[in-house]
């Protein structure tokens, strides 16, 4: 087993891939309004942008935990990293809406191996009670991406255009390249059952036409029947690949992991937290530029509240997992995560500005603190031998959770447009995009409340409590 010196450069390592997708993430977000003038669509529409790049991930990953055994983690690792690099030169030399989407795609691709496999290497380097360490030591580093993603994002959109920040990508992808095959030890790869091809492909469609039918909801871009029985047709087919995986021997997905309490609550309870969480990085630019008025670069100054919020909180998370159940600090999160979000139902141009800044860097503090509990609780119980599968099923949840909460929040504001005859969005419009997420974010409390008392002892090193 390595010493802790070597799972943290591991962990820093690993992190500079999930620095390079974070920051993609946020400065995309930021460009969306310019890229929609330059490319002629409407903002809200740009969604497609950001769901088409998750789903891509979220059909992947799947596959990532059996390609990293069969291939060796190390050299996937290092492939996925120069997919994603090429991928973000094409989105930068993209002429349109369609091209940018097939880009966003290949990305998705590339960080669906990037991001779980790296994780995987890091998790098969420690111990138990190094969980909780380890996860602050991955995560810390690629939370300087959001921080940084989107005051970069608005600066570089009005200095120069939005497909600069698609540039950006380069150097990270290079250094990442250099240290990954300089620092990550070797892996030979194995011999692992043949992948669940027919559940692969029964969930890649599931998610496929599933998002397709809640992204072309109200846009007119196709007859008016399609998308609701796109949606009908998601929903089939994910009742088929879950009954289909359930009966497999080796599934694309393994249900079976449900059945370990704390990976159940932190996968279902914390995909509804991450939906709400997913949605406020799209929906923050838009209030801000669309509705409010403001340029690129002042709200990409606003909005990195949010990330500076989680930033602050990520030093401190060990300290409060030490005196506090770790059920006790999920319940707080949702909780305080959800009223943030409701309470931007209110925002409007009349707000300060630097009221909108407070109001999301305590939306970041709350949420920073959930992420990091539910991240080292996925894995607390989970055998090592059941490592890969538990890492895969989690980034395919992660994933498909952040692409519905941003479709959700789309879908939301173009239907009360359809339904008032507008074809820009108003301050109502946001109000219920807000609204629909803060539900979904409180969704997940009362399945937070079911843990039991003693729930992720042992991760943080706490002091074991008694359960009575």
């Amino acid at each position: 087993m390595p010493g802790k010196h070597n799972f943290r450069i591991i962990a820093a390592v690993v992190a500079s891939a999930l620095f390079m997708q974070n920051i993609d993430a946020t400065v995309v977000a930021t460009a969306l309004p310019s890229m929609a003038r330059d490319l002629g669509v409407n903002p809200v529409h740009l969604s497609s942008a950001i769901t088409s790049y998750l789903i891509a991930l979220t059909v992947f990953i799947p596959i990532s935990g059996w390609i990293a055994d069969r291939f060796g983690a190390k050299r996937v690792f290092m492939a996925a990293i120069a997919t994603f690099t090429l991928a973000s030169v094409l989105c930068a030399l993209a002429s349109g809406l369609p091209a940018l989407i097939a880009a966003r795609v290949l990305q998705g691709i590339g960080g669906a191996m990037m991001v779980p496999v790296g994780r995987l290497i890091l998790f098969r380097q420690v111990r138990r009670e190094e969980m909780l360490s380890a996860t602050t030591w991955l995560t810390m580093p690629a939370l300087v991406g959001p921080v940084l993603g989107p005051p970069l994002g608005g600066f570089l959109t009005d200095a120069m255009s939005w497909r600069s920040v698609f540039w950006i990508n380069v150097p990270f992808g290079l250094a990442g390249l250099l240290l990954s095959a300089w620092l990550i030890p070797p892996a030979q790869g194995e011999h692992p059952p043949a992948p669940d091809l027919t559940g692969m492909a029964l969930v890649g469609l599931a998610l496929t036409t599933l998002m397709v039918g809640v992204e072309m909801v109200g846009r007119g871009l196709l007859p008016g029947y399609v998308p609701p029985l796109c949606i009908a047709a998601g929903l089939l087919l994910s009742w088929l690949s879950v009954r289909h995986c359930r009966r497999t021997a080796h599934p694309a997905i393994d249900f079976s992991l449900l059945r370990i309490p704390t990976f159940h609550a932190a996968t279902v309870a914390g995909s509804l937290f991450r939906a709400g969480a997913g949605a406020l990085p799209f929906l923050v630019p838009l209030t801000l530029q669309v509705g409010f008025g403001l340029s690129a670069s002042v709200s990409g100054l606003i909005s990195l509240a949010s990330a500076l919020g989680s930033f602050c909180m990520r030093p401190m998370t060990r300290f409060a997992l030490h005196w506090l159940p770790m059920r006790t600090v999920l319940i707080a999160g949702s909780i305080s995560f959800a009223l943030m979000l409701a309470v931007c139902t209110t925002l409007s141009p009349a707000w300060p500005e630097t009221a909108v800044f407070a109001l999301l860097l305590c939306g970041g503090l709350s949420r920073s603190l959930s992420f990091a509990s539910m991240g080292a609780l996925a894995f607390a119980d989970v055998p090592p031998a059941r490592l890969s599968a538990a890492t895969s099923f989690q980034g395919t949840a992660q994933q498909m959770t952040k692409a519905v909460g941003v479709a959700i929040a789309a879908g939301s504001m173009q239907l009360t447009m359809l339904l008032s005859g507008r074809t820009h969005a108003e301050h109502f419009d946001f109000a219920c995009a807000f609204l629909a997420i803060a539900v979904l974010v409180l969704a997940s409390w009362p399945m937070f409340a079911a843990l039991p008392a003693d729930a992720g002892e042992g991760v943080s090193g706490a002091p074991r409590r008694s359960s009575t």
